[in-house]
């Protein structure tokens, strides 16, 4: 076995595994083992609990996936008598009544060192002290006679376990993640790991896994530190990759001779690529042959329309235009013009006959009372019922397509457009919609399997939106401008700001009260929503989680009593 003097190379593993898949993932591992022997790495380091998948969250309470994940690593560990590559990986780790988050390294044909997470996260998405036991403070790992400090992810997010590991002999810092993207967090990582390597005068390198799992999106984009701060390698954003770097010894410690050199992409290829990513990752990872999903004409259906094209390819993706009176010919036509551009699979499925199969049946029981949201909902209700039958006979899971504006204020209806498995625009605002709808008609980012140019109308971006559930109706009848209700949501969801302190910056008070009353009482259809892709730095789901009965109002306007009344008062036409 060499012995590690004064050049170390050692490869990344910058790759996606699936939460449960363990005998898949350690043949995904084997896989890139032998790619870094082909390489001639000494070493090859994987991400976070790469052996089960990040986050498995409950799956950790089961002793049957503890006692699978450790015998995989046990027999992935006897590969290593083949005298390659030692192996760096991550893998839920049972000792007595305790179960870690730990990092193994294999070796020689064994396990020659476990270390177990300290610092548990227990913030935002994050909940690992429910599952989880805390770690020992750890030393450095010996591998060939180099000394590794190995401080698993949150744990370089904290001073203690990296300081630890430095006074403790530790020569070079890896670090493995399973750190899910949102808007900035490269730079917000890329910071920390400076903070470390400043304070300990080691270089770090930070090795994230890609991919989708549930809401959450991992963008990899891998990155190494030297000691001196300066970025010693990057690896591109959401790209499954297996890099090499050479690690030098001089006399003041390691340095990076070699490694990728990528430039990360700007916010908004990020940003597809993360919705892209998420949905085609929850499709492919459950199974489903692909997706359909109602083209109403609208922004929102022709950005996820795109999204999935893009992710699936244009014959996995089902696009049903199901009109009724209130559809306009504009509408009929964008919508067709958008399924011509993207090359999807397009119907039409008109809606009159079960809409008005509804209203004949409830004629008796609404006689006398004049049409109103009941009537119009119908409409959505039809809909998501057309569409899921239609999931039911083909097997195609159905994407639903509500924006993170409507999800805030209810502007949705409930088994209706609301139907369906996945939605990858439910992070996005209205105006980051229409944003990144013009950016995806002038790029494709590598990766793509949609056509480039235009493949939204023109039309559809400069049109005024509407559900359609009656005459001439707009969004702007209900909803104040999306300009405005977006900057409020961003203060109310992402900064928890008072209600005051947005009046205090220009915002009409009446409106600030509104949109926060409708936040509130739109909880208990936002915990009916599909999961979605996170973007943002909160979310709603994992991020954020309001009580649905809650008569807390920062406004101080009082509740009214029943709550029936309270949704009749407060919500929009969209249910």
């Amino acid at each position: 076995m060499t012995v590690i003097t004064d050049t170390l190379k050692l490869a990344i593993a910058q790759l996606n595994p699936t939460v449960g898949a363990i005998a898949g993932n350690i043949a995904l591992a084997r896989e890139a083992r032998a790619e870094a022997a082909r390489l001639g790495a000494d070493l090859i380091a994987f991400p976070e609990l790469f052996v089960v998948g990040y986050p498995p969250e409950d799956l950790v309470l089961k002793p049957a996936l503890h006692a699978a994940c450790m015998s995989a690593v046990e027999a992935f560990a006897r590969d290593t008598t083949d005298g390659g590559p030692g192996v760096l990986i991550g893998t839920p780790w049972r000792e007595g009544d305790h179960v870690y988050n730990s990092y193994c390294m294999l070796d020689e044909g064994r396990i020659t060192a476990i270390r177990h997470k300290v610092e548990l996260p227990n913030y935002g998405v994050f909940d690992e002290k429910r599952v989880f036991a805390v770690g020992p403070m750890p030393g450095p790992v010996n591998f060939r006679g180099l000394r590794l400090g190995i401080p698993i992810c949150e744990d370089i997010w904290q001073l203690d376990v990296c300081e630890t590991l430095a006074e403790t002999g530790a020569e070079l810092l890896i670090s493995p993640n399973g750190s899910p993207y949102h808007t900035d967090k490269h730079d917000i990582r890329l910071n920390v790991s400076v903070a470390r390597v400043v304070e300990n005068d080691l270089p770090l390198v930070y090795v994230n896994q890609v991919g989708g799992q549930d809401e959450l999106v991992f963008d990899g984009a891998s990155f190494g530190l030297n000691a001196d701060k300066s970025l010693a390698f990057q690896m591109p954003a959401f790209t499954n990759e297996i890099a090499l770097t050479e690690w030098r010894r001089g006399p003041d410690g390691w340095t990076c001779a070699s490694g990728p050199d990528a430039t990360l992409a700007d916010t908004d290829t990020l940003t597809w690529q993360a919705c892209v990513t998420g949905l085609r990752d929850y499709v492919g990872k459950i199974g489903f042959p692909g997706v359909v999903l109602g083209l109403s004409g609208g922004i929102d259906s022709a950005i996820c329309a795109a999204i999935a094209v893009d992710a699936l390819g244009p014959d996995k993706v089902h696009c049903v235009m199901m009109p009724y009176r209130y559809t306009s010919n504009e509408s009929l036509n964008d919508a067709a013009q958008c399924a011509e551009a993207l090359g999807v699979n397009y119907d039409i499925v008109p809606i009159a006959e079960p809409v008005e199969g509804f209203d004949t049946a409830l004629k008796p029981l609404f006689d006398g009372r004049e049409p109103d949201v009941a009537e119009e909902n119908i409409q959505s209700r039809a809909r998501g019922t057309l569409l899921m039958a239609i999931s039911n006979k083909f097997g195609s899971m159905v994407v639903t397509t509500g924006n993170k504006s409507e999800m805030s204020v209810g502007y949705a209806t409930l088994y209706g457009d609301m139907n369906g498995g996945f939605n990858p625009i439910k992070d996005l605002y209205k105006t980051e919609v229409y944003w990144l709808a013009k950016w995806r008609n002038e790029n494709c980012p590598e990766g793509c399997l949609g056509p480039q140019g235009i493949v939204i109308p023109e039309n559809i971006l400069t049109k005024a939106p509407s559900a359609e559930l009656r005459e001439n109706q707009t969004d702007q009848d209900s909803l104040p401008d999306y300009g405005v209700l977006d900057g409020i949501l961003r203060e109310l969801v992402e900064e928890e700001s008072p209600v005051a302190d947005l009046v205090a910056r220009g915002f009409d008070e009446d409106t600030v009260k509104q949109v926060e009353r409708l936040l509130y009482v739109a909880e208990y259809k936002r915990r009916q929503a599909p999961p979605g892709v996170k973007i943002s730095r909160r979310n709603f789901g994992r991020d954020r989680r309001y009580p649905i009965v809650n008569s807390f109002r920062d406004s101080g306007d009082p509740v009214p009593e029943f709550p029936a009344e309270t949704e009749r008062l407060y919500r929009y036409e969209g249910d």
